[in-house]
């Protein structure tokens, strides 16, 4: 800090022997260090008492106050002071104990020159690298965060623009993306920034849960409603009363309990499975989903009435390879999230991870961040330090002339591919659409939504 700027860090000597405080003393300020001397441990904690100090070098063994009583001071009162113990070769097992207490390190008697040169300056260089990572996270909560969210790109600027607006009312909101851009903790920041934050988000996985089991995580269940209900349960919509639930996976509910849920939309109120009184409750929905909800309800899967009740305000979050610009930003955070110390990616492998395509979106980046810092304890992370699916994706595209020059339009070519099957189905079908809907394994009414798609009469 100020201090810092002025000099190398400021150092109180605690030593009761004169000439072996006269030689740190001359040893440090040679070195550019402030240095302060004290004559023994009552006079040390004088000076702590009065003023605050980067580093103590303290003797262990001195009278009426000992080095010990010097560190359980400084712990409590100045946590970030580093301590260094001086100790003779006799009396090991203390300085072990005062490491324990929580001394930085300690130093043997009789010791040389370069030793303390090397403890204190590696001492130093330790603090100050837990501060640069320190403030490196600060400054990324402070300029880039909502709620754990990082972005630069323009896509998520503009979608994270709308959140604090859309928080502050009570309408249900439809996120939609793929699997790992963030969809839940967008329900979180919009949550954490509502008049509803003070009470509870709960959340759950609808793809995870079968239908009967879902029902009672929903809306709870009465003793004896089956088999194992041995007692009365509360559903998360009683747990979330004034407050939001987030329904993450919303298209993979049934579609029985899909009509439930509309119910409690409608008026507010449920019943407990096997319940018979309803229950009344102000729960704000947040929903969320990785498949199209369009293409949903075209297919059958999804009534088109609860999609109207969810998607008040739709959100939809690019995936990363949309937003390539946040990868920057996403790997510093990712590496000081998993990393105590200060670590960096060379050039050749920001390049590589800027072009991957990142399938998992930015799950799959924190993952493969992680699991880097792992395996490797370098400074600088080398491209052969990353997996190898990332750099052979690399070779890989050099071989494809237009996937190297980005020139592929990928959702053409299956828009193309689909309306091939779909002329071609009403051809051998000769024109019948429920025998051609069959041929494809396609429900007549989805069959019927993407001939309106392509304009295929």
């Amino acid at each position: 800090m100020a201090m810092e700027d002025l000099n190398k860090g400021k150092i109180l000597v605690i030593e009761d022997e004169k000439s072996m405080r006269e030689v740190l003393g001359i040893l440090l300020e040679g070195e550019g260090y402030d240095v302060t001397l004290a004559a023994g441990g009552v006079d040390g904690m004088g000076l702590l008492n009065r003023d605050i100090f980067d580093m103590i070098i303290t003797d262990i063994k001195m009278p009426k106050v000992n080095g010990f009583e010097i560190l359980k001071r400084v712990h409590e009162f100045s946590p970030d002071t580093l301590v260094i113990m001086i100790t003779a070769f006799g009396t090991t097992e203390s300085a072990i104990e005062a490491m324990q207490m929580g001394a930085y390190d300690y130093i043997h008697k009789p010791f040389k020159v370069d030793e303390i040169r090397h403890v204190v300056r590696k001492a130093f260089e330790k603090r100050k690298l837990k501060k640069e990572v320190s403030i490196l996270r600060e400054k990324i909560k402070t300029t880039y965060e909502l709620g754990n969210i990082f972005w630069k790109s323009f896509k998520m600027q503009e979608l994270l623009n709308i959140i604090p607006r859309i928080a502050q009312s009570n309408s249900n909101v439809l996120i939609t993306g793929e699997s790992g851009t963030g969809k839940e903790l967008v329900a979180t920041a919009i949550h954490n920034l509502s008049l509803r934050k003070e009470k509870n988000l709960v959340a759950i996985n609808c793809a995870t849960f079968p239908e009967g089991l879902l029902e009672s995580e929903l809306f709870g269940h009465m003793k004896g409603a089956f088999t194992g209900a041995v007692y009365n349960k509360q559903g998360l919509f009683e747990i979330a009363d004034s407050g939001s639930i987030f329904l993450d996976e919303i298209c993979d509910m049934s579609i029985n309990l899909q009509a439930k849920l509309l119910r409690v939309l409608e008026n507010n109120t449920f019943r407990r499975v096997g319940g018979t009184t309803d229950i009344k409750v102000d729960v704000r929905i947040i929903s969320a989903t990785n498949k199209d909800p369009k293409g949903e309800i075209a297919s059958g899967n999804f009534r088109e009435d609860l999609y109207y009740r969810l998607n008040v305000v739709p959100l939809h979050i690019p995936p990363l390879r949309e937003r390539r610009d946040d990868i920057p930003l996403l790997v510093e955070h990712f590496l000081a999230k998993f990393s105590p110390t200060k670590r960096q990616v060379s050039p050749e492998v920001m390049k590589l991870f800027m072009e991957y395509p990142w399938r998992g979106n930015v799950r799959e980046l924190e993952n493969v961040i992680e699991r880097i810092l792992l395996l490797t304890e370098k400074e600088e992370i080398a491209a052969e330090d990353v997996p190898q699916e990332i750099r052979k994706f690399k070779e890989d595209i050099k071989h494809i002339p237009e996937l190297a020059a980005g020139r592929v339009d990928l959702n053409r070519i299956i828009e193309d591919i689909e309306k091939n099957y779909l002329f071609n189905a009403l051809k051998v079908a000769n024109g019948n659409k429920t025998e051609a809907a069959r041929l494809l394994n396609l429900s007549f009414r989805s069959f019927r939504h993407r001939l309106s798609k392509y304009g295929i009469k």
